[in-house]
């Protein structure tokens, strides 16, 4: 009886990283398509495209899904007009959230983005009342082994990057939201392909959470990334490692 309850258990995971594994296609698959609607349907003219198709690679999709999405965007006369709406609020414990959708139909997605925050501890909150927290960033990624540490920082700031922050985990460059895709093309020449290459909302400060807290504010991050409209969704709050690595768990 244990075996087959492993088995059932595997059986289970598999599913729910199956089930994730196509929400996440889904949701690179429309931002592949508003990027091909919004600008040339080829990726070495489009920046927004190429790093949609950068992102869709790291997921490991495979060519021919992206080229598929990509000549489906192209070639549509009509269909799914998505629009870019942006969500801001506060979640449990004052935490301050920036959600960013995708979406066809923008009263649904608010309905669902108010009810998550109302569910969860928070409220939603006017356009602009919590991005005065955050900073707007270009953010260019590479693996630790693509160069030394002095290698990439000159390359970068000779890019026009504004910072670089290396580990062992790897480089980290970031620059103003105008110059990402100037910057990296300039590091690709020289690095080749990044791993990632995207603009995300940087808090200027954070507050630290316990264990509760965390798991309360995580509760509705979860439910508003599960969201089929959402794309990204950011908060200015820091966990202890440990704590994250239980809440994870």
């Amino acid at each position: 009886m244990a075996g087959h309850s492993q088995f059932k258990n595997i059986m289970h995971r598999k599913g729910a990283q199956d089930a994730k594994r196509a929400k996440v296609f889904a949701k690179l698959i429309r931002e592949i398509t508003v990027a091909a609607r919004a600008g040339l349907p080829d990726p070495a003219a489009n920046p927004r495209l190429r790093a949609g198709v950068l992102a869709a690679l790291k997921q490991n999709m495979t060519r021919d899904a992206i080229d598929r999405a990509i000549k489906k965007a192209a070639g549509a006369q009509q269909g799914e007009d998505y629009m870019e709406v942006r969500y801001e609020g506060y979640g449990p414990a004052g935490v301050a959230v920036i959600v960013e959708a995708l979406t066809d139909n923008r009263n649904r997605t608010a309905s669902d983005v108010r009810a998550a925050f109302a569910k969860h501890g928070g409220a939603l909150g006017e356009t602009n009342s919590v991005s005065f927290l955050f900073s707007r960033l270009g953010v260019v990624r590479y693996a630790a082994s693509v160069a030394s540490e002095d290698a990439m920082l000159e390359a970068a700031i000779e890019a026009g990057a504004e910072n670089v922050e290396s580990s062992a985990e790897g480089h980290e460059v970031t620059m103003p939201v105008e110059d990402m895709f100037a910057v990296r093309d300039a590091l690709e020449v020289k690095f080749g392909a990044p791993e990632s290459a995207k603009l995300e909302w940087r808090p200027n400060t954070t507050a630290s959470l316990d264990e509760d807290r965390a798991a309360s504010v995580m509760k509705l991050l979860d439910v508003l990334e599960d969201n089929d409209d959402v794309q990204n969704v950011w908060a200015n709050f820091e966990v202890d490692e440990a704590v994250m690595a239980k809440l994870s768990a």
